[in-house]
């Protein structure tokens, strides 16, 4: 991690909440006085569509948000980890959504998280908060930021935005901290 920067890419399909994901982790650092910058690209149809987003996060000012090689990644779909899977630096991790997710990552070396994030926002009766479940999973194992600041971040973003998802995804971002596996990967 070159000038103690963390770069991290969050892709998905349009609809995923891949944005949403990114602005809340950047949120969380800024609530942590970290300096962060993000990215965000679709594809041309939106909804259905790629998207990614990346953050990069510094002690130092950063200069580019772009983020060619993630230190720390989140695929929510197939198409996603085909595209970006290799791109992962060694010794990183990334996060699987393996309700999505048909032919796993086959490296071994980098940590992967396996959670079915899918299914488990199924559970709690919103595919909305599949992403939530997934950021829950990630910043559980990854520690990039206290429990307590996402939690603040999503307060923050869904008040203002939607109040009554606020308690859905605060549990959403529990039970993906609490169901997730660090998968072991024979290559």
């Amino acid at each position: 991690m070159m000038n103690n920067s963390i770069n991290i890419t969050i892709a998905g399909s349009g609809g995923q909440g891949v944005v949403v994901v990114g602005n809340l982790i950047a949120r969380a650092c800024l609530m942590e006085g970290k300096n962060v910058s993000g990215w965000v690209a679709y594809g041309a149809e939106m909804r259905g569509g790629t998207a990614n987003a990346t953050v990069v996060v510094s002690e130092e000012e950063i200069a580019c948000p772009f983020v060619e090689t993630p230190d720390l990644a989140i695929m929510l779909n197939q198409p996603s980890l085909e595209r970006f899977g290799s791109s992962v630096v060694a010794g990183g991790v990334i996060l699987l959504n393996t309700s999505m997710i048909q032919r796993l990552l086959e490296r071994d070396d980098v940590e992967q998280l396996h959670v079915a994030a899918t299914e488990l926002a199924h559970r709690l009766g919103n595919l909305k908060v599949a992403n939530i479940v997934a950021l829950g999973a990630f910043i559980d194992h990854t520690r990039l930021v206290a429990k307590d600041s996402i939690c603040r971040a999503i307060e923050d973003l869904f008040s203002a935005k939607n109040p009554q998802m606020v308690d859905l995804n605060l549990k959403a971002l529990e039970v993906g901290a609490d169901h997730y596996t660090l998968a072991k990967v024979q290559t």
